[in-house]
C-alpha cells in the first residue's frame, strides 16, 4: 500500500454554520463550501490547509455515525483520513494482514472520493479512513 499523504482531518461537529466561523474566521481558512452524502448521513464542509483539508462533519440524522461519536464522545476530531495510490489493493494488503475492517470495498464519499474506513479495534481507538481521488 502506498499512503501519499495526509488527506484530511475529519472533525464532528453539532453544527457547521457555528464551527466555521472558527476555522474561516479566526485562522483564516478558506471555506470549500459543503456538500451532503445521503448515503452516510452526513453534511461536509472542507477547509484546504497546504496539500491537506480539514473537513467538518455535521450529522444529519440523529442515528448516523456522526451523531453517534458525538453523543459518546462529544466534539471533536473524529478521523483522520490518508491517500492511497489504489485503495482496493489496499484493502486487499490489509485484509491479507488480518485488519479489521468497517468497509472491505470502497465506497463514495465526499467529493466522489473513493473512502474505506479501518475499524478503531485494530488502530489502537482511531477511526482512519483510506482515501482515493482520481
Amino acid at each position: 500500500m502506498k499512503i501519499t499523504k495526509i488527506d484530511h482531518l475529519g472533525i464532528a461537529v453539532n453544527s457547521i454554520e457555528n464551527g466555521k466561523s472558527f476555522w474561516s474566521d479566526v485562522l483564516g481558512l478558506k471555506f470549500e463550501g459543503a456538500e451532503t452524502v445521503e448515503t452516510q448521513k452526513v453534511t461536509t464542509a472542507f477547509f484546504p490547509v497546504g496539500e491537506s483539508e480539514v473537513e467538518l462533519l455535521e450529522s444529519t440524522s440523529p442515528d448516523g455515525p456522526v451523531a453517534k461519536y458525538i453523543e459518546k464522545k462529544g466534539e471533536g476530531i473524529q478521523h483522520i483520513a490518508f491517500r492511497v495510490e489504489n485503495i482496493e489493493e489496499a484493502l486487499q494488503e490489509l485484509k491479507d494482514k488480518g485488519i479489521k475492517l468497517i468497509d472491505e470495498t470502497p465506497r463514495i464519499g465526499a467529493g466522489g472520493a473513493k473512502i474505506a474506513f479501518i475499524h478503531p479495534k485494530a488502530t489502537a481507538g482511531v477511526l482512519v479512513e483510506l482515501c482515493q481521488r482520481d
